[in-house]
């Protein structure tokens, strides 16, 4: 199926993880590319980079932990430098995992990063070129599919449920992580973009979380789940960006914004059924 027509990427979104290069920037250390997940690191010192590093880490660490990976086939939606794909090879036994993304820039940086794992076994992982909104795979060919930090990117979450319900083999499953509008704030998109410039213009979209639900659900898949890790992400980010030389201070509005209500950090679950009847 062609689905080339799904791969338009906003101006914002291409120059960031094109020319820009944000796994480059000293907020991101590591090459992760996620605002991490801080529990079990001491708030009450001046963080490092390792603690950062750590903490993207431990994201993917704990995002990975609900999908009981062994032996599993797995495609990463939005995997950026391939970082995660590796960390899901090399600690959680899946047999095989495939980073999409839309990015061709951030896919050749994917390639260079993971050389010698994709030498050594390149039978367990590949990268490919596509979109959550229509992916390149056939129909049922993963046990598992899982998203970290991408999803704010999504143009049509509707769309990425209904290929992600597609390319999910009976009984595989599905786990995203991202912020989202919680219950309450659905409307809060015009304050966020007040409030944080990757909202105003354009990176990221204010996706109510009922949003993603609804979609999943409408999709066919069931058991369909969130999980809040606010208070795992956002004092932990903060702590650390106040200690680091950055030309702009808006990123210190996230921990605010999510203290008022405006947004939360979520990981969702949900399972295609075995029989699709």
């Amino acid at each position: 199926m062609d689905r080339s027509r799904d791969l338009a990427v906003a101006p914002a979104v291409r120059a960031v993880y094109g020319p820009q290069d944000l796994s480059s920037a000293p907020a991101f250390a590591g090459g992760f590319i996620n605002f991490g997940h801080w529990a079990g690191i001491p708030l009450d010192r001046p963080l490092t980079v390792e603690d950062r590093v750590r903490s993207q880490r431990d994201l993917y660490r704990h995002v990975l932990g609900t999908l009981d990976g062994a032996d599993a086939h797995a495609v990463e939606v939005g995997c950026g430098l391939g970082i995660g794909a590796a960390l899901a090879l090399e600690e959680f036994g899946f047999a095989a995992v495939t980073g999409l993304d839309i990015h061709p820039e951030q896919l050749e940086r994917a390639r260079r990063a993971n050389a010698t794992l994709l030498a050594r076994a390149p039978e367990r992982l590949g990268f490919a070129h596509g979109a959550a909104e229509g992916m390149p795979f056939e129909d049922s060919g993963f046990d598992r599919l899982y998203s970290v930090e991408a999803a704010q990117h999504f143009r049509d979450l509707a769309a990425f449920a209904r290929e992600a319900a597609r390319v999910l083999r009976p009984g595989g499953r599905l786990a995203v992580t991202s912020f989202f509008l919680p219950a309450g704030a659905e409307d809060a998109g015009a304050e966020l973009a007040a409030r944080l410039e990757s909202f105003a213009s354009g990176l990221d979209l204010a996706h109510p979380l009922v949003s993603l639900l609804d979609a999943l659900g409408s999709a066919g898949l069931t058991g369909v789940r969130a999980e809040s890790i606010g208070d795992h992400v956002w004092p932990g980010l903060d702590h650390f960006l106040a200690g680091v030389e950055m030309p702009v201070r808006w990123p210190r509005n996230f921990l605010p914004a999510y203290r008022d209500g405006l947004l939360d950090y979520y990981v969702v679950t949900a399972d295609r059924p075995l029989s699709d009847a």
